[in-house]
Parts: structure tokens; sequence; C-alpha cells
């Protein structure tokens, strides 16, 4: 490790800098996991339509989904978070990634500081790597990986992030970096993310999850949300109704609740049995657990997907009786008992 470089500077997510002291600030919920960002002074080579930090995008540079990243002394970020977690404030630090040349050596320079100063576990979401790359991000300290999909089928990643958009990358590229993955991490130290609402039908969004589920990967779901200077700026967030639903459906089948086979669908591929009774739907709903925040363990990254005024689509904290109440009426009617 002393051979590694760190990089200058890093950049914080705005929650993450208020909870370790970086700036002042009031959160509404604390982060329970720390969010780092690599530094670059321009855009990333990719170019998914949905990201600020886009190569065609004209948001702002500080910007990732709809949280502002600012950027501190990479030392100074590392000693908060050791004296932080030393605290018991901070259970997990997440790294993520642009693209740019020096990108994989500056998450090295990060991951190796951080485990010198304290034993947080880190996770690690980035583009595909190589088996060599991977192995050296495992021996450095890194117990948990995550190579976004982020659409739910073939032909959305080509508009989204491959070839349609003039991106770098391809559904096989990803695949083959998620199996590679596996191949270091193991059964329970490989994520991905799907994002709702890029043109995928219920029927697709549960098939992923599926295969996902199938090879030991789990899927950390997200609602796609429109930011201002990207290049889908001007499409719709997927509506709460239909997100409650893909949150229950994803949690029915993370936690083996059902099978694929146990659901029906609709002639537009929308879900409409889960395979389970009222009752039985009923008593998973009102535990809340489905409608929180899911990623790797202890993430709960507040507001990335809405504002904190509302409406929550993760909630990053346990949901309170109304706020069940309001999400029974949603997917059960309001004659539910």
């Amino acid at each position: 490790m002393n051979s590694i470089t760190i990089p200058e500077r890093v950049r914080v997510s705005y929650g993450s800098a208020i909870l370790l002291g970086l700036i002042r600030g009031v959160s509404a919920v604390d982060p329970t996991t720390v969010y780092l960002l690599t530094y670059y002074a321009g855009k990333c080579t990719a170019n998914c339509a949905f990201c600020p930090q886009s190569r065609e995008s004209t948001a702002r540079s500080d910007r990732l989904s709809r949280v502002i990243w600012p950027d501190f002394r990479t030392t100074e970020v590392i000693e908060k978070l050791a004296n932080s977690q030393a605290g018991g404030r901070v259970k997990r630090v997440c790294i993520q990634t642009l693209n740019y040349k020096n990108m994989f050596e500056d998450v090295l320079g990060i991951v190796g500081f951080v485990s010198e100063r304290s034993k947080v576990p880190i996770s690690v979401s980035t583009k595909p790597l190589t088996l060599i790359q991977l192995k050296q991000l495992k021996m450095y300290g890194v117990d948990r990986i995550s190579i976004p999909l982020d659409c739910a089928t073939r032909n959305v990643f080509r508009v989204i992030k491959g070839s349609g958009i003039d991106g770098p990358y391809s559904w096989g590229m990803h695949w083959k970096g998620l199996t590679d993955a596996l191949k270091v991490f193991g059964l329970g130290g490989v994520s991905t993310h799907i994002i709702v609402g890029l043109g995928e039908t219920d029927e697709e969004l549960a098939e992923i999850f599926r295969r996902l589920i199938d090879l030991g990967i789990f899927p950390g779901l997200f609602a796609f949300t429109p930011v201002q200077g990207t290049n889908l700026e001007e499409s719709i967030k997927p509506s709460i109704s239909r997100y409650r639903r893909i949150q229950l459906l994803h949690y029915l089948l993370t936690n083996r609740s059902i099978r694929y086979e146990d659901l029906k669908f609709g002639e537009k591929g929308e879900v409409i049995d889960f395979g389970l009774s009222r009752q039985e739907l009923g008593k998973i709903i009102r535990s809340g657990l489905p409608f929180v925040t899911s990623g790797c363990p202890d993430c709960n990254r507040p507001f990335y997907n809405e504002k904190p005024g509302g409406p929550l689509y993760n909630y990053p904290r346990p949901l309170n009786r109304e706020e069940i109440d309001q999400i029974v009426e949603v997917l059960l009617g309001n004659n539910y008992d």
C-alpha cells in the first residue's frame, strides 16, 4: 500500500459532509454510510442519459442525481471519517467513481488510506473492471463491489448507457463485469443498481431481479430522477404508486417470499398478482420494510431520489404509522382492514 498515491481531493455528498463536520448544516436524516465520489476536473467519459456527470451533460460538475457533492482534501475527509467511525456514527463508506484516465489509481489510493485509518467496511461502485483490478480492490480492503446496470433490459441499456447515446458501455460488458466480480467477492459481496422509470415494464423488472438473485447479486433499487442539464431532463419520474408496487415486488423476490413463477402480469406487463393473499401482503406492507432504501448493508442514501419534503420514494429511516397507512391504501385500497 505504500506505493499508492492518494488523490489530493475527493467529493463528498452534502449529507455526508455535514455528518463528518466538513461543513455546517442540518440534515433531516443522517446518512449511515459516508458517500464519496472520485474528484475529476471535468466530465465523465461515459454518457449515461440520466447522469449530471455524463460527457454531454450541461449540469453542474458537483451534482450526482439530485445531490450536491462538494470537494475537500482527501486526507482531511478520511481522518474525519476515521473519527466518526470510531464514534459509531458511520457504518460504511461507499466510493463512487467517474470514468477518466486515472480513475482506478485514485480509487486504490482512497481505499488504501481508508483501510489504514479505520476499520469501516468499504463499498466501491464502479464501471466493469478486470479481474486483476477487482483482486487489487479486495486486497486493499474493499468488501463489496457494485457495478450498476441501471437498466432492466438490453434495449433500454443501449438507449440509456450504450451505443444509442454514444456511450462506451455494452450490456455484455456489464454482465461480464458482474460475473467476474462474483469470482472475487463471492456471494453476498456483489451488488448492482436498477433504476425504475427508464422505459421498462414491471415484468421486465421482475425478470432482471430474478436473474440477479439467482446469480447471488443484490439489485439496489432507485427511482429515475430527471436532472436539469441531462439528456433526460424532460422525462417524468415514475408515479409513486408504480414505484411502491415495484418496491414490494423487489422485496418479495429478494427475500424469497415468492418465486417469479408466482407473479401474474397484465397486457402491458404490469404486475397484477403477487401470488400472496391480501392478508399476507398486508402484513408485509405494514412492516414498512419493502419501502426502506435498498442497497449495500447500512446504506440509506437520504434524499438521493427526492426532496426532503417528499414524496419519499426510498425511506432513509423506519416509516411511521401514517406513512404505512398511505402505502396500504395505495397498494391494497382504502377498504383494507
